[in-house]
């Protein structure tokens, strides 16, 4: 900045001392010594006064102006901040705007900072999932080409693992196009009365057997209706009960019990699957609807699964208007939770 507030004020100090020097000499008769002490007196006094006004009220405000512009064209946003001003009202505006702008970008900087990682940590998270089915499929492949096909029953053992794992990589990206659309607000919702209590019925004789090989019974709490209608996309909701059923069944303990429990409230039918498993340590609790996030990675991959089931179920149920919540304790089982529109009929 060339010209500061101490040399704006010298020079109008000095131009308003000779301006009241030149008009003392309009005025006859005065003392020699007032031609030389008024000017002094007048620069002096003005000096003061000038250098004052013009520093907290127009050149600090610019200087902080200033100091943004630097900081903008430095990508330095993260350390403005807003700060009390008693300058001029309109640059205070300019610096309110300024920083009101700066804060917008850096909040789209930091999301698109986010949105990196998550890609990120999306792709190295795919390419580990893809990789172990076509790694094992590859491998039982090449065995019988490099001669196993000729004994019979390796060559079916091998084709049957081979195909195992090819269903599982079919499964796998079935899930990642399911979740791909739904993020990009591709799949629309058909919604239609729906009957919650057939649905849940159809699931646990679906997956019944895999209950009975743990000796889980799966129970039904609806208050004794036997048709609850509610306004939801059939298909999307019995995926949405699939998944957390069979994750109860999956987590759960030998002779446990998986409970769905139906409770209208008002316009809305308030839905829960519990079970009494093995729980989810707290620290995870929040992470758990991520796309692949495991909270026991060695167990979860011996159980099965692609990782995606609860991202599908939240994605779903966020379509619906509505909000999965989980409660869990270690050791006491897990509780996810949600709600769903009753239908009224018209």
């Amino acid at each position: 900045m060339l010209l500061n507030s101490k040399g704006l004020a010298l020079i109008l100090a000095a131009s308003i001392a000779i301006i009241i020097g030149a008009s003392l000499l309009l005025i006859p008769e005065l003392p020699d010594f007032v031609f030389w002490l008024v000017p002094i007196i007048c620069f002096g006094t003005s000096y003061i006064l000038i250098n004052v006004v013009l520093e907290f009220l127009f050149f600090k405000e610019l200087r902080n102006i200033y100091e943004m512009f630097e900081k903008i064209r430095n990508n330095d946003l993260t350390t403005l901040k807003p700060e009390r001003s008693y300058g001029h009202s309109s640059l205070n505006q300019i610096q309110q705007e300024i920083y009101s702008y700066a804060h917008v970008k850096q909040s789209e900087i930091d999301e698109l900072k986010q949105m990196a990682k998550f890609r990120r940590q999306f792709l190295a998270d795919v390419s580990h999932e893809l990789k172990t089915p076509i790694f094992a499929a590859q491998g039982f492949v090449h065995t019988l080409l490099d001669g196993a096909i000729d004994d019979k029953s390796i060559r079916m053992k091998f084709l049957r693992k081979a195909a195992k794992n090819l269903d599982g990589l079919d499964a796998l990206v079935q899930d990642l196009l399911t979740v791909s659309h739904m993020e990009a607000g591709d799949i629309t919702m058909q919604f239609e009365p729906t009957n919650i209590c057939e649905v849940v019925e159809e699931i646990f004789d679906q997956l019944e057997d895999r209950a009975a090989k743990k000796s889980i019974s799966l129970k039904l709490n609806n208050e004794g209706e036997n048709k609850i209608l509610v306004l939801a996309d059939n298909q999307r909701i019995h995926q949405v009960f699939v998944n957390l059923i069979s994750n109860a069944i999956k987590y759960s303990d030998e002779k446990g019990e998986v409970t769905v429990t139906l409770t209208p409230n008002n316009e809305k039918l308030d839905i829960s699957v519990r079970d009494n498993g093995i729980g989810i340590p707290p620290e995870h609790l929040n992470r758990i609807f991520e796309r692949f996030y495991r909270v026991d990675k060695s167990r979860s991959k011996a159980q099965g699964g692609t990782g995606l089931g609860l991202s599908i179920v939240k994605h779903i149920v966020e379509a619906h208007s509505s909000e999965i919540k989980v409660v869990s304790n270690v050791g006491q089982g897990s509780s996810f939770s949600f709600e769903l529109e009753l239908y009224q009929a018209r």
